[in-house]
């Protein structure tokens, strides 16, 4: 009976690995290729609207939140891997 903690205990180290590598790491990948495009499209408001300063706002606020959500999104992939360091998962 000494085994099955360590037993159990390697289930739900693969079952959270399994997780993280099927579910939550596709999401966050995906969450950046958004913010990334998100930026992409303020610029190009930016530049196609040169002579327009109220589009060239509306251009820069994109590129802003675009940032903004690229950088939230790399920094939850880096406490993600934290956690599963941390927790022996990895």
């Amino acid at each position: 009976m000494l085994w099955l903690p360590k037993i159990a205990h390697a289930d739900i180290d693969s079952l959270v690995e399994a997780i993280n590598a099927e579910i939550i790491n596709p999401i966050i990948y995906f969450l950046i290729v958004a913010g990334v495009a998100y930026f992409l499209y303020g610029v190009a408001v930016y530049v196609m609207n040169a002579g327009n300063p109220e589009a060239r706002k509306k251009g820069a606020k994109h590129m802003i939140w675009g940032i903004i959500g690229i950088v939230i999104m790399v920094s939850v992939f880096g406490i993600m891997n934290l956690i599963m360091t941390t927790i022996g998962a990895k």
